[in-house]
Formats: C-alpha cells, sequence, structure tokens
C-alpha cells in the first residue's frame, strides 16, 4: 500500500512543478511609444496639412525613363490675424552625395524662396487662413544626374509681420 501514496505524490509534485514553470515562462510584451501634440495658437500659424510630413524623410523619386527627379508637394494651411506671412530658406536647399551637388528650387505658395524674406501670404489671405501648396523641386545640373545616394535638409523660416501703418 505504500507504492500507490508514492506515486500519487510524485504526480502532485510533478503537476505542481509543472504549473510553476509554466507560470514562470509567461509570455508578454510591452511597447512604449512617444505622444505628443502641437496645438497652434489661432492669432498665428503655417502647419502642414499631412501631421507626418515633417517628421519623416521625404523622397525625392527618380524616373528612370525620363531622367528626372519628381518634385515634393505637400498642403499647410496659414494663418495670421497680424498681417502677411513671410518665409525664407535658413540655409541654401541642396542633395548632396560624396561627390555631388543637386540644387533645390523650394516655392512655397507659388513664390521662389531664398535666403531673404518674402511674402508668400497676403494680409487678407493670411486674415482670414487658406491652404497654400509646398513644392521643392532639383535643378537639373549643366552635366546632368550624376549616380549616387543623396541627401540633405529644408528649412524654411515663417514670420507673422506686423502691417504698417
Amino acid at each position: 500500500m505504500h507504492r500507490p501514496a508514492c506515486k500519487i505524490s510524485y504526480l502532485a509534485v510533478a503537476a505542481s512543478l509543472a504549473l510553476w514553470m509554466q507560470a514562470g515562462f509567461a509570455a508578454r510584451e510591452e511597447h512604449t511609444f512617444e505622444v505628443s501634440v502641437s496645438i497652434p495658437t489661432l492669432d498665428f500659424y503655417v502647419l502642414p496639412v499631412d501631421p507626418g510630413f515633417l517628421e519623416r524623410e521625404q523622397r525625392m523619386n527618380w524616373d528612370l525613363g525620363r531622367e528626372f527627379l519628381h518634385p515634393l508637394r505637400a498642403s499647410f494651411d496659414v494663418r495670421s490675424e497680424s498681417g502677411p506671412i513671410t518665409a525664407r530658406l535658413g540655409h541654401d536647399s541642396v542633395l548632396s552625395s560624396a561627390n555631388n551637388l543637386i540644387a533645390l528650387n523650394v516655392i512655397f505658395n507659388g513664390h521662389l524662396l531664398n535666403l531673404s524674406d518674402t511674402v508668400v501670404v497676403p494680409a487678407g489671405e493670411a486674415r482670414s487662413g487658406s491652404r497654400v501648396p509646398l513644392r521643392i523641386e532639383a535643378i537639373k545640373p549643366q552635366d546632368g544626374f550624376k549616380a549616387g545616394e543623396y541627401y540633405g535638409n529644408v528649412q524654411l523660416i515663417f514670420d507673422a509681420q506686423v502691417p504698417t501703418i
């Protein structure tokens, strides 16, 4: 009669060990991500319609058949209670590879931008608010586009101008 009790206790120990091991190796997943928000003042804003536009790298697509870089396009919502909106580039906009440069034209609401302030949204349009286009296009070098991996950035600076009296 001693043997059956021994079998029962071995089974009990094995079952509790199996349950303990299963609990010790339970599957677990964790996810951490960033959350942010930018709430503009209603007095002045220049914001892309696609909120991810400024957060991710933008690719200019190469058209092999036409040897052409397709321009980047985006739309921005703009508004200024105080007067016209001006824009300028923070630095010359170029794409560069190890040995080559490709200059970029940056056109905001139909105005070619450079390092000087340019009125890009007149006072009346700015006061009521509107949606305007941004277009960034590559300028074909005189000796043509050269193969390579190109990178660069575009810095746009917007200001609300105080109307002159």
